[in-house]
């Protein structure tokens, strides 16, 4: 861990407050985009992770998104009333069912998806592939520090031996 004066303590805190703003902008922007489909967050997650990941049961779905089981079930209630997904039967368990897309789901999914990958791209414009690259590298050995710094005080760091 590199030890910081206080003017790097200053560069870095003025760092956090670029990536809290950026944050806050580009998610408004999402949140506003998704919203404009008449759908919440929550509901979008779970409409575009049965989109691309196919059928999952409730428990998987809550895991991904740290969202209480409750919460998805309710979501998962709305959606299959709009007829959007579906409970399937899991063979050999009939306590747990998978959530599925249905057919009208999917249709609607594969119209607003592509618009929302569109304003995604519209608000990453301003940096060019490159720049994009770079910063997913940048950000990635923060996160994995702070993964490896937690992990080794908590005693769980890696054995080099």
């Amino acid at each position: 861990m590199i030890e910081r004066n206080s003017e790097g303590q200053a560069l870095d805190l003025n760092l956090i407050r670029v990536i809290r703003n950026m944050v806050d902008a580009l998610y408004g922007s999402l949140e506003r985009d998704i919203e404009s489909y008449g759908l919440h967050m929550e509901t979008f997650q779970i409409l575009e992770f049965l989109y691309n990941r196919g059928p999952h049961p409730i428990q998987i779905i809550s895991d991904t998104f740290s969202i209480p089981t409750g919460s998805i079930t309710y979501v998962v209630d709305k959606l299959e009333k709009k007829s959007f997904v579906e409970r399937q039967p899991i063979p050999g368990d009939r306590r747990k069912t998978n959530v599925a897309l249905t057919e009208e789901g999917r249709s609607y999914f594969d119209h607003i998806f592509p618009k929302h990958v569109q304003k995604i791209s519209e608000n990453l414009s301003y940096v060019t592939d490159d720049e994009k690259l770079e910063l997913i590298g940048l950000l990635k050995k923060i996160g994995y520090g702070i993964s490896n710094r937690q992990a080794d005080a908590a005693g769980k760091g890696s054995n080099p031996l």
